[in-house]
């Protein structure tokens, strides 16, 4: 079971997601996309929350009103965390999480800790938290298959891309060949003009032969 939210801090909605256990959170790691962003509560036990970044969107650089829901929920899903103020939520994206055979169910570490980023939350924001809860929806997706038609459509853009640069290449290469014939037409003909005729020679008073000789 995997929970759906929608962020209404961008426009259009940002979709959030989050497992419902610990089980649900090993196939949420597993099967995550590139474009998604893990939150976590720090040095606390927390839900795994999950941002699927909208085309264009960086996660260094995510829209404050949208990292605030994010981290809003975090602390919404955290027991502990729920019932304290001035916590700290941390975010990394998702191909940075790190799973071993050696760690429990749900836990995880980071390949590379420089990114993980740290987000201070003072108080919980029923406001905030209400919002979202609204939008909730309960889905049981198969996360493998989901993964999976989307990497093939991403191949399939790739391959179409690179189709429409080849064909672009191939335009712009006939296009200059046109371009070298036309040229070596146009100095053939300059030099073609140039020439006079015997008779041509003859009315200017110009003797040819004379000057082959």
């Amino acid at each position: 079971m995997v929970r759906f939210f929608q962020s209404t801090a961008t426009d259009p909605p940002t979709m959030i997601y989050v497992g419902r256990d610990k089980e649900e959170n090993e196939d949420l790691i597993k099967h995550g996309w590139d474009e998604d962003v893990w939150f976590h509560v720090d040095k606390l036990s927390s839900a795994h929350v999950y941002l699927r970044m909208s085309p264009g969107m960086t996660w260094d650089n995510l829209p404050e009103a949208l990292l605030n829901d994010c981290a809003q929920l975090v602390k919404a899903n955290s027991i502990e965390g729920n019932k304290k103020d001035n916590i700290s939520i941390i975010y990394t994206p998702w191909s940075n999480l790190k799973k071993t055979g050696a760690m429990d169910v749900g836990q995880v570490s980071y390949h590379n800790p420089k990114l993980v980023r740290y987000v201070k939350v003072a108080k919980r924001c029923n406001i905030t938290v209400n919002r979202l809860n609204k939008t909730e929806r309960i889905e049981f997706p198969d996360l493998r298959a989901q993964k999976e038609e989307h990497l093939n459509k991403l191949a399939f853009e790739k391959r179409e891309h690179q189709r429409q640069l080849d064909n672009q290449s191939r335009e712009q290469q006939r296009l200059a060949r046109e371009e070298k014939e036309r040229n070596s037409y146009d100095r053939l003909f300059e030099n073609t003009g140039s020439m006079l005729s015997n008779k041509e020679a003859s009315m200017l008073g110009i003797d040819l032969e004379e000057d082959f000789m």
